[in-house]
């Protein structure tokens, strides 16, 4: 074999892509365990958590006033921070043509936490943006809530309030494509371990078969 052919073996020998599954997964715990502390100490674990893993050269050189605001939208990625901010909540739902109320609770609850700064929220304050935005009112606004949380798209913030999940943030940005917003639940969704086998599999694909 010559040179340049066992150059061209070589480089197409390529590094498998991650499990995009798993990543999401990790992401999702990742997210929900940062928000589980106080927002005045969401830096501090991040900082320390990146100290500890040797990973301090990627930390923005920048000061801790400027990135604690950016930790609040840490669950939807870099594209959060190239939105147009200046939406309505009337605006917003026009984009992401929510049909149902649970996609509506979901879409309500991302605006207030990324365009109102409000991350942890009660039942009340959903129905008053939907209000604010010239929504249809809620058929049961408690239950849509309900059904959201039961789906993972909202998680409990304390105190009888609620706040949007990671696999709530990339269920919203999906929209409006409902095809991808479900498969961004599917990914997310932790797998389930097949007890006999020991071999885990998604809840869908369970009843898939």
């Amino acid at each position: 074999m010559s040179e340049s052919e066992a150059h061209s073996v070589e480089v197409q020998t390529v590094v498998p892509k991650p499990d995009q599954a798993s990543e999401l997964e990790a992401f999702n715990k990742i997210v929900s365990a940062i928000r589980s502390v106080p927002d005045d100490a969401q830096m501090r674990v991040v900082k320390s958590a990146l100290t500890f893993l040797g990973w301090t050269d990627v930390m923005p050189k920048r000061n801790e006033s400027t990135l604690q605001p950016q930790l609040s939208g840490l669950s939807s990625g870099a594209s959060n921070f190239s939105e147009d901010r200046t939406l309505t909540a009337k605006q917003f739902l026009m984009e992401k043509k929510p049909v149902t109320d649970l996609e509506r609770i979901t879409c309500l609850a991302y605006y207030l936490t990324h365009y109102r700064g409000t991350a942890h929220f009660k039942t009340l304050d959903l129905s008053k943006l939907n209000t604010e935005a010239a929504q249809i009112k809620l058929a049961n606004a408690a239950n849509a809530v309900e059904n959201a949380s039961a789906t993972g798209l909202l998680v409990p913030a304390g105190g009888g309030k609620k706040q949007l999940s990671a696999v709530g943030e990339l269920y919203v940005q999906a929209l409006p494509d409902r095809q991808a917003a479900k498969e961004a639940i599917a990914h997310a969704r932790p797998r389930r371990r097949n007890r006999r086998s020991g071999v885990s599999e998604n809840s869908d694909d369970a009843k898939g078969e």
